[in-house]
């Protein structure tokens, strides 16, 4: 009888800590931080007045919404201005992961403010008219990790790929679901 109670109740919990031991995949707050600076400082020309340069942005994690958040130092200069001004951006997203080159990205940007400071009333019309786009151009579809071969070769083995990003106060844990059937 104890036999028979083992093979009902086994499967139950292999299946119960399989559950709660899905893989998973974390990259940290450091890992994120130095590919996003390798795509910076970005320069932008605005309507031939203005030329602003994105420096490399300061990533902050936003667990409670499951985003990540950004400030950017703005340089801008040019015809339109007496002298060159600074100011900043600053954008929060949503990320995403990408098959076709195993990378999270960000997307659903969100500009929170832009603000340069002592810049004349013109090109501060025009820089608020074209700042969201900007920050869109600058950081949406931004690859801020790709994942190695290594780093899926376990989930890939089990039949899984990434799946839920989710934003911690350490970093990115990626979970992973199983693949569909192709």
């Amino acid at each position: 009888m104890k036999r028979r109670q083992w093979l009902t109740t086994f499967p139950m919990a292999l299946a119960a800590v399989s559950a709660q031991a899905q893989p998973s995949y974390t990259v940290t707050t450091a890992q994120l931080q130095q590919a996003v600076a390798e795509k910076f400082p970005m320069r932008y020309p605005v309507g031939g007045l203005l030329e602003l340069t994105l420096q490399p942005p300061r990533l902050r994690l936003l667990p409670e919404q499951n985003r990540l958040g950004t400030q950017m130092v703005v340089d801008a200069g040019g015809p339109a201005l007496s002298r060159p001004t600074t100011g900043n951006f600053d954008v929060d997203f949503a990320l995403r992961y990408e098959a076709s080159d195993q990378s999270i990205r960000a997307h659903k940007l969100k500009v929170n403010t832009l603000s340069l400071s002592g810049m004349p009333p013109g090109p501060a019309a025009l820089l608020q008219a074209y700042g969201p786009s900007l920050a869109e151009q600058s950081l949406l579809e931004v690859v801020l990790h790709k994942l190695q071969p290594k780093d899926l070769a376990l989930a890939d083995g089990l039949g899984l790929e990434p799946g839920a990003i989710t934003v911690t106060a350490r970093g990115l844990v990626i979970g992973f679901v199983v693949k569909p059937l192709r």
